[in-house]
C-alpha cells in the first residue's frame, strides 16, 4: 500500500506525519507554526508548505487532513469573505444563546441535530458573522470548515466542495440521526441560504491532486484523534484540561433533550457521543495552590491518604457545572471533622472529586447504553500518579495513558491509508486499516479496587444528591447516573 501522510492543522501550527500505510508506523514527521495574526486560510497553506519542505512527502501516495473547528465563508468567486472564524469568545457565546432562543430552546436543537449551539460551533460563527459583519455575511455563498477548504486547495480548487460526516456533525446544521444537512439551520444562522459541501463516506476519496496524490475526505480534530488512537466499541476518551470531557464510540446517534450529550459522528461510520464537564484540572490546581504544592506534590500528598479521603468529599463545581446542569453553583467540601482536617485528605478529596465528576459524565453515556470498558486518559494531568492509581477503580474500566503523539495527524493518515486501500482494492469500505491502538501504560483494576471505587463513588453520589437533589433527574429518569455509574464500578472490566 505504500506510505501516506496525515495533516493536523491546528489553531497554532501545521503538523505532518508520514506513515507506513499497512502498519501505521511513523516514518518521519515535521511541524511549522502558523504565521502570527488573525487566522487567514492562506496562512494555513504557508505553514503546510513549510512543514512539507525538504522532501517530507516524497513517495507519499495519499494525504488525509484534519483541522481546527471554524468557518471559512466563500463568496461567488470562491474567495474568503473575511479571515476564518475560529474564536470561541464572549461574542460567540452571545450568538450561541441567540440561536438557542431562535429555534425554541435546547431541546429543539438537540432533536434537530443532536447538539445545542456552543461558542465554537460553525453554526454559531455564522450567526456571529451575520450580526457583526452583515456585508461580509451577505457576500457568503458557500460555507466550509478549515479542513474542507484545505482539501479543496490541495485538489486544485475543483468545482465541488466536500467534507465527511464526522466534521459535518460538529457544525450544528447536520443531523447525526438523519445523516443529512439541515440547510434551514445554516440559513437561520447566516440569514440566507448557502451552499454546503457534499458529505463523503468514511473511506471515500475527495479526489486527486494535479500531481496524482489521493486526498481522503478529511475530518474534524476530535474524530481524527479517535481514529489515530484506534478507538472501537467499548472505548472512551477522557480529556483532562481545565474542563473535561468524555467521548465514546457507539453504534447509533444519541439524542438528548437536555443537551447534555453532544451527538457527533465519527470518521468510521459509527458515532462519538460526548459529555463535557466544566471542572477537571482546575480543581487540582486550586487545591494545590491552597496547600502550597505543585501538582506533583499534590499527587504525592493524595496518595498518602486513604480511599474516601477519611470521609472528606469535594463536589468539584468550582466554575459552576454543566454535567449536571448547575451553572450558578459553587464547589462544596463535605465531611469535615477534626480527624479529616489534614492536607493529605484534602488533596485526596480533590483527585477523587475531579474523577468522580468525570465518572458522572461517563455515567450519562452508560445510562444510554454506551459501553465503556477501556478509557484513554489524555492531558498533562494523566501523567500524575494519583490520577493513574485512582482512575481505573472510579471509572470501572481499564485505563490507558497513551504515549505522547499527534493522534490527530495519525488519524488523518489512517483515513488516507483507508481511502487509498479502497481505491486500489486492498481494503474494503467497512473497516479502516488495522493499525494498532495507541501504546501506553495500561492500568487494570482488580476486584478489590473495583469494590473500593464503588464505595468512593457512592459516598460522592450521596453528598451530591443531598446538596443538589435530583441534579441528574429523579430516580428512573434517563438523565440519572447513579445506577449506571455504580453498576459499572462494581462490574469487572471486559478484556481488551
Amino acid at each position: 500500500m505504500g506510505i501516506v501522510a496525515g495533516l493536523d492543522s491546528s489553531s497554532a501550527y501545521s503538523r505532518l506525519v508520514v506513515c507506513d500505510a499497512e502498519t501505521g508506523q511513523v516514518i518521519r514527521q515535521a511541524h511549522a507554526d502558523h504565521p502570527a495574526g488573525e487566522a487567514t486560510p492562506e496562512s494555513w497553506l504557508l505553514s503546510l508548505g513549510e512543514a512539507a519542505g525538504g522532501g517530507l512527502l516524497e513517495e507519499v501516495t495519499a494525504i488525509g487532513v484534519a483541522a481546527q473547528q471554524g468557518v471559512v465563508a466563500l463568496d461567488a468567486d470562491s474567495q474568503p469573505v473575511r479571515p476564518a472564524l475560529c474564536e470561541a469568545d464572549d461574542r460567540a457565546r452571545s450568538a450561541a444563546l441567540g440561536l438557542v432562543e431562535a429555534l425554541g430552546g435546547r431541546a429543539a436543537w438537540a432533536e434537530a441535530v443532536g447538539s445545542v449551539p456552543e461558542a465554537g460551533h460553525p453554526v454559531t460563527q455564522l450567526r456571529r458573522l451575520a450580526r457583526e459583519e452583515p456585508e461580509a455575511a451577505r457576500r457568503a455563498t458557500t460555507v466550509l470548515q478549515p479542513q474542507d477548504w484545505l482539501v479543496w486547495q490541495l485538489l486544485g480548487r475543483p468545482p465541488r466542495w466536500t467534507t465527511d460526516r464526522g466534521a459535518a456533525s460538529a457544525t450544528g446544521y447536520w443531523s447525526a440521526v438523519a445523516e443529512s444537512w439541515r440547510y434551514e439551520l445554516a440559513e437561520l444562522a447566516l440569514g440566507h441560504p448557502a451552499t454546503l459541501p457534499e458529505v463523503l463516506g468514511p473511506a471515500e476519496a475527495a479526489g486527486r491532486t494535479p500531481e496524482g496524490l489521493l486526498i481522503s475526505a478529511g475530518t474534524g480534530v476530535t474524530m481524527a484523534a479517535a481514529l489515530g488512537l484506534g478507538l472501537g466499541p467499548g472505548d472512551a476518551v477522557v480529556s483532562l484540561g481545565a474542563s473535561g470531557s468524555v467521548c465514546a464510540v457507539h453504534d447509533e446517534a444519541l439524542t438528548d433533550p437536555s443537551g447534555t450529550i453532544t451527538s457527533y459522528a465519527d470518521a468510521t461510520g459509527r458515532h462519538l457521543p460526548v459529555v463535557r464537564t466544566l471542572n477537571a484540572t482546575r480543581v487540582l490546581r486550586g487545591a494545590a495552590e491552597l496547600l502550597g504544592r505543585d501538582l506533583a506534590g499534590l499527587s504525592e500528598l493524595a496518595l498518602s491518604s486513604t480511599p474516601g479521603a477519611h470521609g472528606l468529599v469535594l463536589l468539584p463545581y468550582l466554575a459552576g457545572e454543566r454535567t449536571p446542569e448547575l451553572p450558578h453553583t459553587a464547589g462544596t467540601l463535605s465531611g469535615l471533622r477534626r480527624e479529616s482536617m489534614k492536607p493529605e485528605h484534602l488533596a485526596r478529596a480533590a483527585f477523587e472529586g475531579m474523577l468522580c465528576g468525570l465518572a458522572d459524565a461517563a455515567g450519562v453515556l452508560r445510562g444510554r447504553g454506551v459501553r465503556i470498558e477501556r478509557v484513554f486518559l489524555l492531558g498533562a494531568a494523566a501523567e500524575l500518579p494519583a490520577v493513574r492509581e485512582l482512575a481505573p477503580a472510579l471509572f470501572g474500566a481499564t485505563v490507558v495513558v497513551p504515549e505522547p503523539a499527534d493522534y490527530t495527524a495519525l488519524g488523518a493518515a489512517r483515513q488516507a491509508a483507508w481511502a487509498q486501500g479502497v481505491a486500489d482494492g486492498s481494503l474494503t469500505a467497512e473497516e479502516p486499516p488495522p493499525w494498532p491502538s495507541a501504546r501506553g501504560l495500561t492500568h487494570e483494576p482488580g476486584e478489590e479496587d473495583l469494590a473500593v471505587g464503588s464505595a468512593v463513588r457512592k459516598q460522592f453520589e450521596a453528598v451530591r444528591e443531598e446538596t443538589h437533589p435530583h441534579a441528574f433527574g429523579k430516580p428512573g429518569e434517563a438523565a440519572g447516573t447513579e445506577a449506571a455509574g455504580t453498576e459499572a464500578a462494581e462490574a469487572a472490566p471486559a478484556e481488551g
